[in-house]
């Protein structure tokens, strides 16, 4: 799984709510005191394997129950205030956003062509495609990130002077809807239809919408030479804020009870449109942006939804266990990330189930 890398040329943005804002320990976690109590002795015993794992970048784990903390641990250096670059689970992220302002009827409908939204795109490949195959990678463009001679590669992107122009000018190369490919492009253009739809950036969008809601006080989220927010990753987050979203996920769509992202649009995000298994090791299908696998534990089969992102950074839900797993991890471009996150995740089930 390919993922949106930081460049230090791109502009950022960092946000700090104010003293109004309700903070992940009074709408989530509880007070430190709290969430100590509500520890679970095995699920936090499991997370001490990886003290002194091979390689020294795994950097948090944040177990939720129940929208409560009940395993944290934090590895390498790192603690709960640290900002972390979750590389492409920001693309989740963006599939939230883009919920939340259909929600609004900002946006009308996934089926829309992007051009509805992005005058600028009529007559190009990409303005004829729909937002839904956007959301589900499956455009038809010349985008592929695991190929770097493809036209429109991750780093091409990244790289452009100007990157609405650059994504204006990439060619198709099948019909839209036909074919699956993992590209940065396409969630790219994902905050892009967001950006238009809303009227304003995406990061503010995001502040108001959907950070602010879940008490998420402390993130980072870059833009590109244009000043467009990376709908396609470069997101940082403390492992904290990143469990708070999929709690969100969980509890589908309200947090603090409050109502982030409808319910409707979850289960329309979530649910597989397209199978993957043969071409990703760590996923049986992909809907909106979010990965889906269901993993057999001894007898037990668990379903879970997920965001990944390069390096094994994931945000589990886990409604069967009634659990969010939430993985941040610096292995940017080493297999081995990805492997170690899935089995923090078995393990955890496995301590799970075993009572």
């Amino acid at each position: 799984m390919a993922a949106g890398k930081g460049r230090s040329r791109l502009m950022t943005r960092i946000a700090t709510i104010g003293g109004l804002a309700l903070t992940l320990a009074a709408i989530l976690l509880g007070s430190t005191d709290q969430a100590e109590a509500r520890t679970d002795a095995k699920l936090a015993e499991t997370l001490v394997t990886w003290d002194k794992g091979e390689h020294r970048d795994l950097n948090a784990v944040v177990v939720l129950r129940d929208g409560r903390i009940v395993a944290e641990r934090y590895y390498n250096g790192e603690n709960a205030d640290t900002l972390h670059d979750v590389r492409s689970a920001g693309k989740s992220v963006t599939a939230l956003l883009v919920g939340i302002a259909r929600d609004r009827r900002l946006i009308r409908n996934v089926g829309d062509a992007v051009a509805a939204y992005w005058p600028e795109a009529r007559g190009t490949a990409i303005g004829k495609v729909s937002l839904a195959d956007v959301l589900t990678m499956r455009s038809g463009l010349a985008a592929f990130d695991e190929d770097s001679d493809s036209p429109g590669n991750e780093d091409r992107l990244d790289a452009a002077p100007d990157p609405l122009a650059f994504t204006l000018g990439i060619p198709r190369t099948a019909p839209p809807g036909s074919v699956y490919r993992y590209n940065s492009l396409t969630s790219y253009v994902a905050g892009l239809v967001v950006t238009k739809a809303v009227g304003r950036p995406m990061a503010d969008f995001a502040e108001e919408a959907l950070f602010r809601p879940l008490g998420i006080t402390r993130w980072r989220w870059a833009s590109d030479a244009a000043g467009i927010t990376k709908g396609q990753g470069n997101l940082w987050l403390t492992a904290r804020g990143f469990a708070a979203i999929g709690q969100m996920v969980l509890d589908g769509g309200v947090f603090g009870g409050r109502r982030v992202v409808s319910a409707a649009w979850l289960q329309e995000a979530l649910v597989p449109r397209v199978t993957i298994s043969g071409k990703d090791p760590y996923a049986d299908g992909y809907g909106y942006f979010w990965y889906s696998k269901t993993h057999l534990i001894g007898d037990v089969s668990v379903p879970v939804s997920f965001a990944s992102g390069n390096g094994g950074n994931k945000i589990y839900v886990i409604p069967s266990r009634h659990m969010v797993v939430a993985i941040t991890s610096s292995a940017y471009g080493r297999g081995y990330g990805q492997r170690r996150s899935e089995a923090i995740l078995k393990a955890l089930l496995a301590a799970d189930l075993s009572r």
